[in-house]
């Protein structure tokens, strides 16, 4: 299934994926805290199907995890390879999505960026779909969460 050749067992590897386990999750976490919903959006209106407030974090919390692992096994191939430059692209839009969103409240801005971060993500699977399937499949929940979020953010925007 997967073409990698990588030994993901070393001690440097563990080390790496912890490295990316942090990042990740850390960022995420810190521009989520510094950007939750306020005011501005709680008065937008919104689309039947907007999902409570709640649920964003778990659902975060598991794709950026999912988003580390996938991140770290490309790294391990091929550092400054295709994937990874898909990779760090999704991840910049991904972490200025939700500052553009909140702090700005710049609604279609944040629409141009995840349309963006949407075509990363989809570069990534296939860059990733041949060489190490993992790294693609993990990255299937993420495409089908940032369409969804596409579609709502989407949504908003027409209705406001």
């Amino acid at each position: 299934m997967s073409a990698t050749t990588t030994d993901h067992h070393t001690p440097r590897s563990w080390i790496v994926l912890v490295a990316f386990l942090v990042v990740v999750v850390g960022v995420g976490a810190l521009i989520g805290t510094q950007t939750q919903p306020g005011t501005w959006y709680e008065s937008l209106t919104k689309p039947p199907f907007n999902p409570p407030n709640w649920i964003f974090g778990p659902v975060w919390f598991t794709l950026y995890v999912m988003i580390a692992i996938a991140g770290w096994r490309s790294f391990m191939e091929s550092p400054t390879g295709t994937p990874m430059k898909f990779w760090y692209a999704q991840m910049l839009l991904n972490w200025a999505w939700s500052p553009v969103w909140f702090a700005g409240e710049m609604i279609w801005p944040a629409f141009a960026i995840i349309v963006a971060m949407w075509l990363m993500i989809v570069g990534f699977i296939a860059a990733n779909w041949r060489r190490d399937r993992l790294a693609a499949i993990l990255f299937i929940p993420y495409l089908a969460w940032v369409s969804f979020a596409t579609l709502l953010n989407l949504s908003i925007g027409i209705l406001n």
